[in-house]
């Protein structure tokens, strides 16, 4: 998992130029899984894609948090 996240990685630091990345995963409902197979998030970030970055992954972009509504 570990070499993919760097191949991952390193196409999108040559197709994107990120700043950084959130790297995300849900393990079990409690903690908000709804897909049951293990999967990985890569988000790549920018300077000033958020005025405040900190914080969990989801909430990166409150705007789309609440993705089931």
């Amino acid at each position: 998992m570990h070499e993919l996240l760097h191949l991952t990685q390193q196409q999108l630091d040559t197709q994107h130029q990120p700043a950084g990345y959130n790297i995300g995963v849900n393990v079990g409902e409690a903690a908000g899984q709804t897909v049951f197979h293990l999967h990985v998030h890569v988000m790549p970030r920018y300077v000033g894609d958020q005025e405040d970055p900190r914080g969990g992954v989801r909430w990166i972009f409150p705007e789309k948090a609440v993705y089931w509504k």
